[in-house]
């Protein structure tokens, strides 16, 4: 399908398209170049490899359609059924991969959380405690370049399950997003106060930069919430990945304030994790009981979505982890092309 020219919106604020990475996401990139339809083998889905490169990037382009788009595409190209036809497949391919992998998923909400709410004795492979520990510099800006990706539009995802919700599960998201979003002061949203830890590592903060530098792990985890929240059907796991990220962050953010503050990287730095240790210590309260109680209250049939949604995430963030202790263990980059000096 190609969009006249008279209709056609190019977006020029939004970031640029980046090389692909093997059949699917040149079939996406060229077909955004052009205007045109993705051209792909038949079974090329099929036998892409679920937590590849070429699959992982392909989705996260097609999700960008959704959020600020990219230069130079035209805007009508987020609802053209041909790209959407090739998303549903790799998404297919994703959650029977993610399925497949959680066999011994908990059986219920409380079993799904109880876990998460207390700090693990020994916390081999945890990325928070080496940065908080021993982090170098260079590894807390790659940290924060791999994030960006999510942080420069963090609560976005999760702003699509509101017209979803009802009652006490919306009016508790409605209150938890209105922080997220700087309860009413543009400086104070918290994709803003990301954007200024980004200069004080000497990151460039514009949206989207560091596509190009992301690894497939990384890519995969912001992907998991933009496919929950783009459907209604999955408005559970969207909430199962919403709490279970808020349930965490607390503990990590004070830790990450720590390693920023033991590098000296700088005040707005330490200050993002600073205010996500008190915001998101009373998010997790609200998001269990009022968001995810709610739900629960509302649409019982659901709980197997909201622990398949927390499972999921903690399962993709366990995968990111190995992948990049495993870089910074060899002391090398876990990016795929390392950053330039600050």
């Amino acid at each position: 399908m190609t969009s006249s020219a008279t209709s056609a919106t190019a977006t020029a604020a939004g970031p640029r398209l980046v090389e692909p990475r093997g059949e699917l996401s040149i079939a996406v990139t060229e077909a955004l170049r052009s205007n045109g339809v993705p051209a792909y083998r038949p079974g090329a889905v099929r036998t892409a490899d679920p937590w590849g490169e070429d699959l992982q990037l392909a989705l996260y382009l097609l999700y960008e359609l959704h959020y600020r788009g990219f230069d130079g595409v035209d805007d009508a190209r987020e609802w053209d059924p041909e790209l959407l036809r090739l998303r549903q497949a790799m998404e297919a391919r994703f959650l029977h991969a993610l399925r497949t992998e959680l066999p011994d998923a908990p059986r219920s909400v409380t079993e799904a959380f109880a876990p998460l709410l207390v700090e693990p004795p020994d916390p081999v492979g945890s990325l928070s405690h080496h940065l908080e520990r021993k982090g170098e510099f260079w590894q807390l800006r790659e940290y924060a370049a791999m994030r960006s990706l999510y942080h420069l539009k963090e609560a976005d995802p999760h702003a699509w399950v509101i017209p979803r919700l009802r009652g006490r599960a919306k009016a508790a998201m409605v209150a938890i997003e209105y922080d997220e979003f700087g309860a009413g002061r543009a400086d104070r949203i918290h994709a803003q106060l990301f954007a200024d830890l980004m200069e004080d590592l000497g990151l460039d903060p514009a949206y989207g930069h560091y596509l190009e530098h992301a690894p497939a792990p990384l890519l995969a985890t912001v992907n998991l919430m933009s496919l929950f929240g783009l459907h209604r059907s999955h408005r559970g796991a969207l909430v199962g990945h919403f709490a279970c990220v808020e349930v965490t962050s607390s503990p990590g953010s004070r830790r990450l304030a720590k390693a920023m503050r033991r590098c000296g990287a700088g005040p707005a730095a330490e200050h993002f994790y600073d205010e996500h240790v008190e915001a998101d210590a009373v998010h997790e309260q609200v998001v269990r009981h009022e968001v995810v109680g709610g739900l629960l209250a509302d649409e019982p049939s659901l709980e197997a979505d909201i622990v398949f949604g927390c499972a999921a995430t903690i399962h993709l963030e366990d995968r990111l982890a190995d992948h990049i202790g495993a870089a910074w263990a060899e002391g090398r980059s876990a990016l795929r092309t390392p950053l330039e000096g600050p």
